[in-house]
């Protein structure tokens, strides 16, 4: 083979590849509708895996494994137990059942506590009570602790695997702190960046106090960024997009909407390329996100930086006219400016967020020289054992076929009720043998503070309601977490310390825990201080909301404190510092620079698109463990909230068994509604949608999200004739 023949096949094996992605892609997608489609007949009550089996081209354990609702007794029966593996479950299992149990090891020779707790009166708050926690001897076999990482997938029929603490000197040196990383408080002055306000479809340009008439036909990135500075010399650092979507605009020639995006941010912008970045600015290179992205160009002589954004970022744009769009903005810096007097309005609202909080981070006192990071190792277990929002579809038969009605109740900015208190300081390891010898005073005392616990779960045998603790998901695909609630079913798991007290004292009776390991931190308050000025901002933009005569001005204040809410809630997102993907461009001409790590999601005749992981960066405002402590008191508000000034309690587990239909993040959709206060609070449970006459149970998340919509529809209607 001579130089010209070995160069022809390496391009015959480069259209190769292309084709193969291409196909692959189309693959895909006709694998997600075959397993919508399979879990949409799972519904049924008479569907069985042996017909659907043949007619979907798959074996009868595929198919149990995308609708596990559909295993046959012959596929869910006991394995023996051993040491480290999984251990599939007696009952058949659905996507709210049990699946399995893992039972986590302690160190040989050591004691697993056993906690339980009385059920208090469901109208009073429970407070700390020594005596009802109790240790009961468990001997546990000899066996190491899994070690953090990635576990190996499980089978169907198999709880995923979470990872834990390596016993002795091992784990012990994971409780320390990153050298010489800590976050502190700015010594410098964040600068402003001039911005812009596009409505792509209409062609409506918006800065300052001027308003123009744009002419795009394609609104590609270079007629964007060409346009704008042609009628904007002086030139602007950021265009929001209010309405358009231009990078949607060719996603039915592509099989994903991630690569309509990537082609649009990638296509030639004659005079301009993608930014690489100046100074000490780590955000270079384009964002590809399917709803929201994130274009970064310079002019080809390096002296102009502008960043093409979505405004969707902030706050739901539909309805809202770029000139208020641009008010709110206003509003927004406004509100801030009262509490931070140098607050700027970054690109996003999570950088907004975390660069208010450093801002609130004290200059004197105990933490004068800033919250010091974690370590890797304990960071990265914070990332793979501390879920996010609670979300869940109960389908029949835990739920009647034929519902009576459907009515949503949403948390009002559900995440600010939960900021008051944080864990700092250098966190102490609790293992099950430390743990069991402290007394019934401590042990109460370590679970109401802030901390990360590894625990073996049973759910009680008289249990009819919905589940508690969040347990991993049984297989890849599926969601990450899910809540048991079977009578008897016993699972390991990570929880935080609001969820455990849950489980301890909820109204309808204790559940088993036994603390396997734990994290424990002191308690303070490293956030209440930028969540509380956040708190008032909000209630003052909502109070314009309220009051103003002029209706664009209430508009443009209410999507102004949905802003704020998104500072807060992106904010706390931030801390949390999932490991990182880096998404990049190579030209087709220059394919062998692409790393050799990289995944390549997109190409066309000119560029090829990679992303690849890079792991934890040294992020100075890294915190899982405060998002994580967040996170949890919020899935456990969701169960179960006391309201101090009404003398009462609301959430799941204040309502009859059954009427329970789904959660999503800060919501609860239930078959009755319920009468629970609202002030319009941080936390207060909001009435936002109502279906009141009978419906067919969702079997889906597509269905519920349109019974959603109607019951929000049907209830606005009906104020509105009041």
């Amino acid at each position: 083979m001579d130089a010209k023949t070995y160069t022809a096949q390496l391009a015959e094996l480069r259209a190769l590849r292309d084709d193969i992605k291409k196909t692959q892609a189309t693959l895909s997608k006709l694998e997600t509708d075959r397993a919508r489609q399979i879990t949409a007949l799972a519904g049924y009550e008479k569907a069985k895996a042996e017909r659907i089996a043949p007619a979907a081209g798959l074996t009868l354990a595929d198919v149990v494994a995308i609708a596990p609702i559909l295993a046959p007794d012959s596929l869910s029966a006991p394995a023996p137990e051993a040491p480290t593996t999984a251990v599939p479950s007696t009952e058949p299992a659905d996507e709210t059942t049990p699946v399995g149990t893992a039972h986590a090891q302690t160190q040989a020779g050591t004691v697993a506590p056993v906690m339980t707790r009385p059920a208090p009166s469901p109208v009073s708050e429970p407070e700390p009570n020594p005596r009802a926690i109790s240790a009961a001897a468990d001997t546990a076999s000899p066996a190491a602790a899994p070690q953090t990482g990635s576990a190996a997938p499980a089978r169907a029929g198999e709880q995923r695997a979470l990872p834990g603490i390596p016993e002795g000197p091992d784990g012990d040196q994971w409780f320390t702190h990153t050298a010489n990383l800590a976050s502190t408080h700015p010594n410098f002055t964040q600068q402003a960046r001039s911005m812009v306000f596009l409505d792509t479809d209409a062609g409506i340009l918006v800065h300052r106090d001027q308003t123009f008439r744009l002419d795009l036909p394609t609104a590609s990135a270079a007629e964007i960024l060409n346009t704008v500075f042609h009628v904007l010399p002086g030139g602007v650092e950021r265009i929001y997009i209010t309405a358009g979507a231009p990078w949607h605009r060719q996603a039915d020639q592509h099989p994903f909407l991630k690569d309509a995006v990537a082609a649009w941010l990638n296509a030639p912008t004659p005079g301009w390329r993608t930014d690489t970045g100046r100074g000490k600015d780590r955000m270079a290179g384009h964002f590809v996100h399917p709803r929201n992205p994130v274009g970064r160009y310079q002019r080809a002589d390096g002296e102009q930086h502008v960043e093409i954004r979505s405004a969707g970022e902030w706050f739901e744009t539909e309805g809202a006219e770029p000139a208020i769009i641009r008010d709110a903005f206003v509003l927004l810096w406004k509100a801030l400016r009262h509490h931070w007097p140098d607050a700027v309005i970054m690109g996003s609202p999570s950088q907004t967020g975390r660069d208010l909080w450093t801002r609130t981070i004290p200059t004197k006192g105990q933490h004068a020289d800033g919250y010091p990071i974690l370590s890797e190792e304990l960071r990265g277990l914070f990332h793979a054992t501390a879920g996010q929002g609670r979300t869940e579809l109960i389908t029949p038969p835990r739920v009647p076929e034929q519902l009576p009605g459907l009515v949503e109740y949403d948390r009002t900015f559900a995440y600010a009720k939960h900021t008051w208190k944080a864990g700092v300081g250098t966190p102490r390891r609790v293992t099950a043998t430390t743990f069991a010898s402290w007394s019934q005073k401590e042990q109460t005392k370590a679970l109401f503070g802030c901390g990360h616990w590894h625990v073996r779960v049973t759910v009680p045998d008289t249990w009819n309601h919905v589940g508690i603790l969040p347990a991993p998901a049984p297989a890849p695909g599926d969601r990450a977490w899910h809540y048991p609630a079977a009578p008897g079913t016993t699972f390991t798991t990570w929880a935080g310390g609001p969820e455990i007290h849950t489980a301890l004292s909820n109204p309808l009776g204790p559940w088993k825990i036994e603390i396997l390991d734990g994290i424990l931190f002191d308690d303070g308050k490293p956030l209440d201080d930028w969540s509380k000025k956040l708190k008032e901002a909000w209630a003052s933009l909502n109070a314009q909301a309220d009051l103003n005569g002029d209706p664009t001005q209430r508009q443009a204040a209410h999507l102004a404190s949905r802003a704020v809410r998104a500072i807060l809630l992106y904010g706390i997102g931030a801390f949390a510092q999932r490991p990182r993907t880096v998404t990049g461009t190579t030209p087709r001409t220059h394919e062998r620079d692409v790393p050799p790590d990289a995944e390549i999601i997109g190409f066309d005749n000119t560029t090829i698109t990679w992303q690849r992981p890079t792991g934890f960066t040294r992020d100075p405002n890294a915190h899982p463990e405060w998002a994580a402590h967040i996170w949890s008191s919020a899935r456990a508000a969701l169960l179960s909230q006391r309201h101090r000034d009404d003398n009462t309690h609301a959430g799941a587990l204040h309502t009859p068994p059954g009427t329970v239909i789904a959660f999503r993040t800060d919501a609860i959709y239930l078959t009755q509604p319920q009468n629970w206060p609202y002030h319009g609070q941080p936390g207060d449970y909001l009435n936002k949608g109502h279906l009141t006459s009978p419906v067919p149970a969702p079997t889906t998340e597509d269905e519920l999200l349109t019974l959603r919509d109607n019951g929000r529809t049907t209830l606005h209607t009906s104020k509105a004739t009041l």
